[in-house]
């Protein structure tokens, strides 16, 4: 115990000494070790590929989901991506320094609000080992030390991965420790960085639900909390059916382990004979499994009956509950109450209606006609994400460059005295 607390605060206070380094970085220095960064993740390929393998191994033995083993397993083109992220944070503009507000006082002052790097940034996550190279570059980027630490089903990616992007950033005056990682997959450790607060200035956690609540209760530091998705599709009586079907799949199947895959689907009863047996066979087709309210089940009759915890539930795999509503305000009351203000749809040709439920659905984004797969950094253009920030204060959805900024006030003055 005394030796990991030892180590953990090692690595910390590496990281806030960093972070004071940062300050001094330019900007041209900061992209040359993204690009750096992005290079030694395609060239080391087979490594990566390798170690993730390991992860995979374990994975089918302890007999975790198709989906949760998509959502840890690296392929040639996943490696490719995330090289690609880390080029498009590196060509966007540098957040840091930027002027927010300015304005002169009466008294001759000149006031500026302008943007600064946060510090130590404390990520906890599970799973997706693209998050290493996708958080370690929006930190870098924005001027921020980052001390991540991954689950325990994917320890050896997320080293793998760790190791050759830190590689090479001391060729660029950057600290390797400017991107650290704790290399246990204990427990304690955890506990054990939750507890600093004179070295981390931030944590955001990413992953299910027990882990976002362990976090919440346990740390001294403040918590940023990317939340689980329960994300919604409403399908309106007014909607294009085809439409509907396509975004339906796509958001549901595509790659059902993600947070920004629909969970429950809300059909108008006004459609849902014509609709529901088209949409239940092509996801039939796909391997879905169904549940429903029982209005539902009066029209596909043997799925499954929906309990009430299944509104609730993330289920992060190939299974979908369908509720049908009389309209608008019952697809929107239920989003509200069983949602995790993550991201909501509505498929409809009405525009009034489509405006209620982009204005009263309380989710960090909304969709009107389209997939809510495209939460995410990548996909908004932002090049990445640290991940999807279910809060409201600070920062709401998609987390990128600007919001791992806070600020400063900068004052000008030429001996002014308060009177």
């Amino acid at each position: 115990m005394k030796r990991l607390e030892k180590n953990v605060l090692n690595l910390l206070k590496g990281a806030k000494d960093a972070s004071m380094k940062l300050a001094n970085v330019s900007t041209k220095q900061k992209d040359g070790a993204l690009f750096g960064m992005a290079s030694a993740l395609l060239k080391n390929t087979g490594y990566i590929l390798s170690e993730n393998s390991k992860d995979i191994i374990l994975a089918n033995k302890t007999g975790l989901s198709k989906a949760l083993v998509d959502r840890l397993t690296l392929t040639e083109k996943r490696i490719k991506e995330m090289a690609d992220s880390l080029k498009q944070v590196a060509s966007l503009k540098d957040p840091v320094g930027k002027i927010l507000r300015q304005w002169k006082r009466p008294n001759g002052l000149i006031i500026k609000k302008v943007s600064v790097p946060i510090g130590v940034i404390g990520i906890i996550y599970e799973s997706r080992p693209n998050v290493t190279s996708d958080c370690a570059g929006l930190c870098l980027k924005s001027g921020n030390a980052c001390v991540l630490r991954g689950g325990s089903e994917t320890i050896n990616s997320n080293l793998a991965i760790h190791k050759v992007i830190t590689k090479g950033l001391g060729k660029f005056g950057i600290p390797e420790s400017a991107v650290a990682m704790i290399n246990v997959t204990d427990r304690v450790a955890v506990e054990i960085l939750l507890k600093q607060a004179n070295l981390v200035d931030v944590i955001i956690p990413r992953g299910g639900e027990g882990l976002i609540r362990y976090v919440s209760e346990n740390s001294l530091i403040p918590v940023i909390k990317h939340y689980k998705g329960v994300c919604h599709l409403y399908v309106d009586k007014d909607a294009d059916l085809e439409m509907a079907l396509d975004i339906m799949l796509n958001a549901k199947v595509q790659r059902p382990g993600v947070c920004n895959a629909i969970e429950k689907m809300l059909v108008h009863k006004d459609i849902a004979r014509k609709f529901l047996p088209q949409a239940a066979r092509v996801l039939d087709d796909k391997g879905v499994e169904l549940r429903g309210c029982p209005e539902t089940l009066k029209i596909l009759r043997g799925i499954k009956k929906a309990k009430e915890l299944d509104w609730y539930e993330e289920y992060l795999d190939l299974i979908l509950t369908i509720k049908i509503v009389k309209g608008a305000d019952e697809a929107i009351s239920h989003i509200n109450k069983y949602g995790s203000r993550h991201s909501d749809a509505i498929v409809t040709k009405n525009k009034l209606t489509a405006e209620r439920f982009l204005k009263e659905v309380d989710s960090a984004c909304v969709y009107h006609n389209a997939s809510t797969r495209f939460t995410d950094g990548y996909q908004f253009g932002m090049g990445a994400e640290i991940g999807i920030s279910t809060d409201k204060i600070h920062a709401r959805g998609p987390m990128a460059l600007e919001e791992l900024c806070a600020y400063k006030y900068i004052v000008l003055g030429s001996g002014q005295t308060r009177s």
